[in-house]
């Protein structure tokens, strides 16, 4: 089974955009690849820009041949780009709270316009999202 996630960025108004991933949205995997491999602004874009994605992973752009049934390996696989899905472009939200407050799936992920990794588990009793890295250390327990 799927553990579903939302990945999100913060734009330079304070909303939010995002795109829905469907698997390995544990903080283990995905929170681990975000916060090793998406710390520059302009790859958090590109990712946004995919639109929906299956699995997230450490690029975004392929270098060599790369489809969803056969991917290049490291490859973020994107269900438009990957497989000709429509209807999988990125959702906007009004806020950062708006964003959290909805349906962040069982893990929500926030890049910040200050460059730092948010998340939330939806089954948490945490109510406020918290740093990606203190959760990857073990500060903080979800």
């Amino acid at each position: 089974m799927a553990t579903r996630s939302r990945i999100a960025m913060e734009t330079e108004n304070g909303k939010a955009v995002s795109i829905y991933c469907h698997n390995d949205g544990y903080v283990e995997h995905n929170g681990a690849i975000l916060q090793k491999h998406y710390g520059d602004p302009e790859k958090v874009k590109a990712l946004m820009e995919l639109g929906d994605i299956s699995s997230l992973k450490q690029e975004v752009e392929p270098t060599g041949p790369h489809s969803f049934r056969e991917p290049q390996p490291g490859v973020v696989i994107a269900y438009g780009r990957d497989r000709g899905e429509e209807d999988i472009d990125a959702r906007y939200h009004g806020s950062v709270a708006d964003f959290f407050n909805g349906d962040i799936e069982e893990f929500g992920y926030l890049f910040t316009a200050e460059g730092e990794w948010l998340v939330k588990s939806s089954n948490s009793s945490e109510n406020d999202p918290v740093p990606l890295t203190y959760v990857l250390s073990g500060t903080v327990k979800l």
